[in-house]
């Protein structure tokens, strides 16, 4: 079998070998993380606003970073529920289940904000969202200001627009007083849902 002799000449150096050569040029690949880094000095914020009548007597957010943004990769749902390991925001209450709601972010081919869904993961209790009420595992999209409710916690969560494409901040602060009279809607916090809806 003969062999092909390669020249390559490099500056001044020539090179004789029995086989071809494979360059990879350098300039062929990028650093794709500057653009990602630039896409990423303003974030999407949910702030969400939280309420429950016993607030004051029990340390229900102790495990809540509280009054400051925390930052959430997108393609991760947010979870919220009594579990701290199986949930990314965890409710010290007995009475919240394992995993009660999550939150995930997505895009529409017709626009460039980060949009958010919200699903309920509890087998034991409807989740109200603004005036629709989910059963397991149903999902509905969340509007820019939207009221969640479930057992005796109320959640008002605001999206703040941004520019990042690949992760999203989440602030949560303490309400003193139920977000429902603010947004005037006081019906019960669990509505069922009738054949006609």
């Amino acid at each position: 079998m003969a062999t092909r002799t390669c020249t390559l000449q490099i500056g001044i150096v020539s090179l004789k070998v029995n086989r071809p050569i494979h360059l990879v040029s350098s300039l062929s690949t990028m650093n794709v993380s500057q653009t990602i880094e630039t896409e990423e000095d303003l974030l999407p914020c949910l702030h969400v606003k939280l309420y429950h009548p016993q607030q004051s007597s029990n340390s229900l957010y102790g495990l809540i970073p509280l009054g400051k943004r925390s930052k959430h990769p997108a393609e991760d749902p947010l979870r919220l529920g009594r579990d701290g390991q199986a949930c990314t925001v965890a409710l010290l209450d007995t009475r919240v289940s394992r995993k009660q709601l999550a939150i995930q972010a997505y895009y529409t081919p017709r626009s460039r904000d980060m949009l958010f869904r919200i699903q309920n993961l509890s087998q034991r209790a409807q989740l109200s969202v603004n005036s629709s009420a989910l059963d397991y595992l149903e999902v509905v999209d969340l509007p820019d200001k939207a009221l969640i409710r479930f057992g005796q916690y109320e959640m008002l969560i605001i999206r703040e627009s941004g520019e990042a494409k690949a992760s999203f901040e989440v602030e949560f602060e303490v309400l003193t007083v139920p977000p429902s009279r603010e947004t005037c809607t006081c019906e019960p916090s669990v509505t069922p849902v009738s054949d006609t809806e």
